[in-house]
């Protein structure tokens, strides 16, 4: 970048270190933004062709080992009532849990969810994997 001055010489400003900062800046912000969020839970999904789309008022998580994990807390099914009603009294009318469960959990740990919510007065939605052949 060139600076041009009245009737003198050539002012230089070099921006190259100021780049070098600003992209490292940048980086950090994105990998921040990502682990931060405590609902980024890598789960192997069952597929589907479609979707529903809805407002989820909490995300229950259940891994392979059977770990129910909700806002990046590690929960145990005999607590997952406990857990869950203050989420779902926030909207009672249109309370929805949304079940991410890796798809080699058994399907006796989903139904578990979706009796708790039924009992608590909310819908629930099971998360997919969209990318299906």
């Amino acid at each position: 970048m060139n600076i041009r001055k009245k009737n003198g010489p050539t002012a230089e400003v070099i921006t190259g270190p100021l780049n070098d900062i600003l992209f490292i800046l940048l980086m950090f912000f994105l990998i921040a933004a990502t682990l931060a969020n405590p609902n980024v839970i890598k789960l192997s999904n069952p597929k589907a062709k479609g979707d529903t789309k809805t407002k989820q008022n909490v995300v229950v998580n259940i891994d392979i080992n059977k770990h129910y994990i909700i806002n990046g807390k590690t929960v145990q099914q005999e607590e997952l009532r406990a857990y869950l009603q203050p989420f779902v009294a926030r909207d009672s009318a249109n309370a929805t849990i949304a079940i991410n469960a890796d798809k080699q959990v058994p399907v006796d740990e989903v139904v578990a969810v979706m009796r708790i919510a039924r009992e608590l007065g909310a819908r629930t939605v099971l998360m997919v994997d969209k990318s299906a052949p």
